[in-house]
Protein backbone atom coordinates (compact mmCIF):
# COMPACT_ATOMS: atom_id res chain seq x y z
CA UNK A 1 0.00 0.00 0.00
CA UNK A 2 1.22 3.48 -1.04
CA UNK A 3 0.02 5.98 2.28
CA UNK A 4 2.08 9.14 2.49
CA UNK A 5 3.38 9.91 6.20
CA UNK A 6 0.78 9.65 8.31
CA UNK A 7 -0.49 12.13 10.93
CA UNK A 8 -1.45 11.53 14.34
CA UNK A 9 -3.35 13.77 16.32
CA UNK A 10 -3.35 13.62 19.99
CA UNK A 11 -3.39 15.23 23.31
CA UNK A 12 0.29 16.50 24.68
CA UNK A 13 -0.67 14.68 28.89
CA UNK A 14 1.61 12.01 29.10
CA UNK A 15 -0.94 9.69 28.73
CA UNK A 16 -2.28 11.24 26.12
CA UNK A 17 1.52 10.79 24.31
CA UNK A 18 1.67 6.88 25.44
CA UNK A 19 -2.06 6.34 23.95
CA UNK A 20 -0.22 7.87 20.51
CA UNK A 21 3.02 6.13 20.64
CA UNK A 22 1.55 2.80 21.30
CA UNK A 23 -0.59 3.60 18.18
CA UNK A 24 2.46 4.71 15.89
CA UNK A 25 4.37 1.27 16.94
CA UNK A 26 1.85 -1.07 16.27
CA UNK A 27 0.72 0.62 12.97
CA UNK A 28 4.70 0.60 12.33
CA UNK A 29 5.24 -2.81 13.43
CA UNK A 30 1.49 -3.96 11.21
CA UNK A 31 2.89 -2.18 7.96
CA UNK A 32 6.46 -2.85 7.78
CA UNK A 33 7.18 0.86 8.43
CA UNK A 34 9.68 2.78 10.52
CA UNK A 35 7.77 4.58 12.81
CA UNK A 36 9.05 8.06 11.24
CA UNK A 37 6.68 7.33 8.82
CA UNK A 38 3.95 8.20 11.41
CA UNK A 39 3.87 11.82 12.47
CA UNK A 40 2.46 12.88 15.85
CA UNK A 41 0.93 16.10 16.20
CA UNK A 42 0.35 17.76 19.33
CA UNK A 43 -3.16 19.53 20.34
CA UNK A 44 -4.00 21.70 23.06
CA UNK A 45 -8.06 21.07 23.95
CA UNK A 46 -10.40 23.29 25.52
CA UNK A 47 -10.51 20.42 28.34
CA UNK A 48 -6.48 20.59 29.06
CA UNK A 49 -6.64 24.47 29.23
CA UNK A 50 -9.58 24.30 32.02
CA UNK A 51 -7.70 22.72 35.26
CA UNK A 52 -9.60 25.00 38.27
CA UNK A 53 -13.44 23.65 37.85
CA UNK A 54 -15.09 20.04 36.71
CA UNK A 55 -15.33 19.37 33.11
CA UNK A 56 -19.45 19.06 33.52
CA UNK A 57 -19.24 23.07 34.28
CA UNK A 58 -17.26 23.65 31.35
CA UNK A 59 -19.28 21.47 28.43
CA UNK A 60 -18.51 17.74 28.93
CA UNK A 61 -16.27 15.29 27.00
CA UNK A 62 -16.48 17.18 23.89
CA UNK A 63 -13.50 19.45 25.50
CA UNK A 64 -10.99 16.90 24.91
CA UNK A 65 -11.52 16.46 21.15
CA UNK A 66 -13.01 19.56 19.76
CA UNK A 67 -9.90 21.28 18.85
CA UNK A 68 -8.75 17.43 17.76
CA UNK A 69 -11.63 17.27 15.36
CA UNK A 70 -11.71 20.84 13.93
CA UNK A 71 -7.70 19.70 12.75
CA UNK A 72 -8.92 16.54 11.60
CA UNK A 73 -11.57 18.18 9.56
CA UNK A 74 -9.50 20.77 8.09
CA UNK A 75 -6.76 17.97 6.67
CA UNK A 76 -4.22 19.08 9.18
CA UNK A 77 -4.00 15.36 10.37
CA UNK A 78 -5.10 11.82 9.56
CA UNK A 79 -6.21 9.87 12.64
CA UNK A 80 -6.61 10.97 16.30
CA UNK A 81 -5.98 8.69 19.13
CA UNK A 82 -8.16 8.92 22.17
CA UNK A 83 -9.07 7.44 25.14
CA UNK A 84 -12.26 6.13 24.79
CA UNK A 85 -14.04 7.40 27.72
CA UNK A 86 -13.04 10.65 26.04
CA UNK A 87 -14.89 10.32 22.67
CA UNK A 88 -18.88 11.86 22.91
CA UNK A 89 -21.30 9.49 21.71
CA UNK A 90 -21.89 11.93 19.00
CA UNK A 91 -18.74 12.71 16.40
CA UNK A 92 -19.12 15.94 14.30
CA UNK A 93 -20.37 15.02 10.37
CA UNK A 94 -17.05 13.79 8.48
CA UNK A 95 -15.42 12.00 11.32
CA UNK A 96 -16.22 8.41 12.47
CA UNK A 97 -14.29 6.00 14.97
CA UNK A 98 -12.65 3.52 12.80
CA UNK A 99 -12.10 0.98 16.00
CA UNK A 100 -10.42 0.43 18.85
CA UNK A 101 -6.72 -1.23 20.15
CA UNK A 102 -6.83 -4.15 22.26
CA UNK A 103 -8.37 -2.95 25.57
CA UNK A 104 -6.09 -3.11 28.62
CA UNK A 105 -7.69 -3.69 32.39
CA UNK A 106 -10.63 -1.98 32.86
CA UNK A 107 -10.24 -1.30 36.91
CA UNK A 108 -9.93 1.46 38.80
CA UNK A 109 -6.87 1.52 40.92
CA UNK A 110 -7.14 3.24 44.43
CA UNK A 111 -4.26 5.44 45.68
CA UNK A 112 -3.71 6.54 49.21
CA UNK A 113 -1.04 6.59 51.97
CA UNK A 114 -3.68 6.10 54.55
CA UNK A 115 -5.67 3.22 53.92
CA UNK A 116 -5.51 -0.30 51.50
CA UNK A 117 -9.20 0.37 50.56
CA UNK A 118 -12.28 2.65 50.53
CA UNK A 119 -13.82 1.39 53.30
CA UNK A 120 -10.72 1.41 55.77
CA UNK A 121 -10.02 5.29 54.88
CA UNK A 122 -10.08 7.82 58.00
CA UNK A 123 -13.63 8.73 59.03
CA UNK A 124 -14.95 12.24 57.70
CA UNK A 125 -11.63 11.38 55.25
CA UNK A 126 -10.88 13.63 51.94
CA UNK A 127 -11.55 12.20 48.39
CA UNK A 128 -10.17 14.01 45.48
CA UNK A 129 -11.54 13.20 41.85
CA UNK A 130 -12.65 15.52 38.69
CA UNK A 131 -15.16 12.12 38.02
CA UNK A 132 -18.91 12.23 38.78
CA UNK A 133 -18.92 8.35 38.51
CA UNK A 134 -16.10 8.08 40.61
CA UNK A 135 -18.06 10.63 43.01
CA UNK A 136 -20.67 8.81 43.09
CA UNK A 137 -19.84 4.79 44.07
CA UNK A 138 -17.14 6.09 46.35
CA UNK A 139 -20.10 8.12 48.54
CA UNK A 140 -22.38 4.82 47.96
CA UNK A 141 -19.10 3.22 49.91
CA UNK A 142 -18.64 6.13 52.33
CA UNK A 143 -21.28 8.67 52.32
CA UNK A 144 -19.28 10.46 55.28
CA UNK A 145 -15.93 11.32 52.89
CA UNK A 146 -15.39 14.66 51.81
CA UNK A 147 -15.04 14.77 48.35
CA UNK A 148 -12.80 17.61 46.25
CA UNK A 149 -12.44 18.60 42.76
CA UNK A 150 -9.05 16.95 42.05
CA UNK A 151 -7.62 18.00 37.90
CA UNK A 152 -4.49 17.55 36.48
CA UNK A 153 -2.39 15.06 35.11
CA UNK A 154 -2.09 11.24 36.47
CA UNK A 155 2.01 12.25 38.24
CA UNK A 156 0.18 15.21 39.83
CA UNK A 157 -2.88 13.28 41.23
CA UNK A 158 -0.80 10.85 42.41
CA UNK A 159 1.74 12.93 44.43
CA UNK A 160 -1.32 14.58 46.01
CA UNK A 161 -2.63 11.15 47.08
CA UNK A 162 1.12 9.67 48.36
CA UNK A 163 1.63 12.71 50.35
CA UNK A 164 -1.10 13.07 52.12
CA UNK A 165 -2.97 15.93 50.95
CA UNK A 166 -6.36 14.14 50.21
CA UNK A 167 -6.27 10.72 51.32
CA UNK A 168 -7.41 8.73 48.41
CA UNK A 169 -8.40 9.23 44.56
CA UNK A 170 -9.03 6.67 42.13
CA UNK A 171 -7.11 6.29 38.48
CA UNK A 172 -7.60 4.28 35.77
CA UNK A 173 -5.46 1.27 36.07
CA UNK A 174 -4.75 1.25 32.51
CA UNK A 175 -3.43 4.63 31.86
CA UNK A 176 -0.88 3.57 35.16
CA UNK A 177 0.19 0.43 33.23
CA UNK A 178 0.75 2.37 30.14
CA UNK A 179 2.93 4.86 31.87
CA UNK A 180 4.79 1.89 33.30
CA UNK A 181 3.13 3.37 36.71
CA UNK A 182 1.22 0.27 37.79
CA UNK A 183 3.24 -0.19 41.37
CA UNK A 184 1.82 2.67 42.48
CA UNK A 185 -1.92 1.42 42.63
CA UNK A 186 -2.72 0.99 46.12
CA UNK A 187 -4.97 -1.69 45.38
CA UNK A 188 -7.30 -2.40 42.64
CA UNK A 189 -11.08 -2.30 42.82
CA UNK A 190 -13.12 -5.34 41.01
CA UNK A 191 -15.86 -4.34 38.71
CA UNK A 192 -18.46 -6.35 40.42
CA UNK A 193 -18.06 -3.71 43.33
CA UNK A 194 -16.91 -0.93 41.10
CA UNK A 195 -18.32 -0.48 37.53
CA UNK A 196 -15.93 1.37 35.17
CA UNK A 197 -16.92 4.10 33.13
CA UNK A 198 -17.95 3.21 28.98
CA UNK A 199 -14.99 2.80 27.35
CA UNK A 200 -12.53 3.00 30.40
CA UNK A 201 -9.18 0.64 29.15
CA UNK A 202 -9.74 1.20 25.16
CA UNK A 203 -7.65 3.12 23.33
CA UNK A 204 -9.89 4.88 20.17
CA UNK A 205 -8.74 6.12 17.00
CA UNK A 206 -10.73 8.40 14.72
CA UNK A 207 -10.59 9.04 11.10
CA UNK A 208 -12.15 10.37 7.97
CA UNK A 209 -15.10 8.33 6.81
CA UNK A 210 -13.34 8.78 3.23
CA UNK A 211 -10.20 8.05 3.62
CA UNK A 212 -9.76 4.92 2.60
CA UNK A 213 -6.18 4.21 2.72
CA UNK A 214 -5.92 5.32 6.07
CA UNK A 215 -8.79 3.43 7.46
CA UNK A 216 -7.40 -0.02 5.41
CA UNK A 217 -4.14 0.61 7.78
CA UNK A 218 -5.75 0.80 10.43
CA UNK A 219 -7.75 -2.01 10.37
CA UNK A 220 -4.12 -3.97 10.82
CA UNK A 221 -3.84 -2.96 14.46
CA UNK A 222 -7.58 -2.75 15.27
CA UNK A 223 -9.41 -5.12 17.14
CA UNK A 224 -12.66 -6.45 16.35
CA UNK A 225 -13.48 -8.04 20.03
CA UNK A 226 -12.63 -4.57 21.60
CA UNK A 227 -14.90 -2.57 19.06
CA UNK A 228 -17.77 -5.16 19.85
CA UNK A 229 -17.85 -4.24 23.47
CA UNK A 230 -17.09 -0.18 23.19
CA UNK A 231 -20.42 -0.81 20.38
CA UNK A 232 -22.50 -1.95 23.60
CA UNK A 233 -21.74 0.85 25.91
CA UNK A 234 -21.14 3.41 23.90
CA UNK A 235 -24.91 2.74 22.38
CA UNK A 236 -26.05 2.40 26.31
CA UNK A 237 -24.70 5.80 27.05
CA UNK A 238 -26.16 7.39 23.69
CA UNK A 239 -29.77 6.31 25.00
CA UNK A 240 -29.02 8.36 28.27
CA UNK A 241 -27.91 11.24 27.00
CA UNK A 242 -24.57 10.27 28.86
CA UNK A 243 -22.52 13.24 29.50
CA UNK A 244 -19.99 14.29 32.36
CA UNK A 245 -23.48 15.78 34.35
CA UNK A 246 -24.63 12.19 35.32
CA UNK A 247 -22.63 9.54 37.11
CA UNK A 248 -23.16 6.03 34.51
CA UNK A 249 -20.92 3.49 34.47
CA UNK A 250 -20.98 0.12 32.16
CA UNK A 251 -18.73 -2.55 30.76
CA UNK A 252 -19.05 -4.92 27.90
CA UNK A 253 -16.92 -7.89 27.85
CA UNK A 254 -17.45 -10.56 24.73
CA UNK A 255 -17.52 -14.29 25.75
CA UNK A 256 -17.29 -16.73 22.71
CA UNK A 257 -19.93 -15.17 20.77
CA UNK A 258 -21.70 -13.81 23.67
CA UNK A 259 -21.87 -10.18 24.56
CA UNK A 260 -22.69 -9.71 28.42
CA UNK A 261 -23.11 -6.23 29.84
CA UNK A 262 -23.78 -4.43 33.01
CA UNK A 263 -24.88 -0.92 33.31
CA UNK A 264 -25.45 1.77 35.89
CA UNK A 265 -26.65 5.17 37.15
CA UNK A 266 -26.21 6.61 40.10
CA UNK A 267 -27.29 9.82 42.06
CA UNK A 268 -24.33 12.04 42.58
CA UNK A 269 -24.54 11.71 46.41
CA UNK A 270 -24.30 7.82 45.94
CA UNK A 271 -27.89 7.50 48.05
CA UNK A 272 -29.24 5.61 44.81
CA UNK A 273 -28.20 3.40 42.06
CA UNK A 274 -30.09 2.37 39.25
CA UNK A 275 -28.67 -0.84 37.37
CA UNK A 276 -29.62 -2.67 34.13
CA UNK A 277 -27.65 -6.50 32.89
CA UNK A 278 -27.68 -7.66 29.47
CA UNK A 279 -26.41 -10.53 27.19
CA UNK A 280 -26.90 -11.95 23.59
CA UNK A 281 -25.26 -12.53 20.53
CA UNK A 282 -22.36 -10.44 20.15
CA UNK A 283 -22.90 -9.42 16.51
CA UNK A 284 -26.09 -7.56 18.16
CA UNK A 285 -23.85 -5.58 20.57
CA UNK A 286 -25.02 -2.39 19.94
CA UNK A 287 -28.16 -3.10 19.78
CA UNK A 288 -28.67 -5.17 22.99
CA UNK A 289 -26.68 -1.75 24.49
CA UNK A 290 -29.55 0.24 23.11
CA UNK A 291 -31.91 -1.53 23.85
CA UNK A 292 -30.59 -1.93 28.10
CA UNK A 293 -30.41 1.70 27.26
CA UNK A 294 -33.68 2.02 26.97
CA UNK A 295 -35.46 -0.20 29.64
CA UNK A 296 -32.74 1.40 32.41
CA UNK A 297 -34.20 4.82 31.63
CA UNK A 298 -37.74 3.76 31.65
CA UNK A 299 -36.96 2.55 35.45
CA UNK A 300 -35.41 6.27 36.30
CA UNK A 301 -36.77 8.72 38.64
CA UNK A 302 -37.42 11.77 37.35
CA UNK A 303 -34.45 14.37 37.83
CA UNK A 304 -31.58 11.81 37.99
CA UNK A 305 -30.24 12.24 34.61
CA UNK A 306 -28.33 15.88 34.43
CA UNK A 307 -29.21 16.41 38.33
Amino acid sequence: MSLSPLRIGTRGSPLALAQAHETRRRLAEALGRGEDRFELKIIRTSGDMIQDRALSESGGKGLFTKEIDVAMLAGEIDIAVHSSKDLPTLLPDGIIVAGFLPREDVRDALISAKARSIRDLPQGGTFGTASLRRQAQVKRLRPDLQVGLLRGNVETRLIKAERGEIDATLLAYAGLKRLGLAHRATALLEIDEFLPAVGQGAIGVTARPDDEATRTALAKILHPATGLALACERAFLAVLDGSCRTPIAGHARIVGNEVRFRGMVLRTDGSETFEVEAHGAANEAAALGESAGRELLGRLPKGVLGA
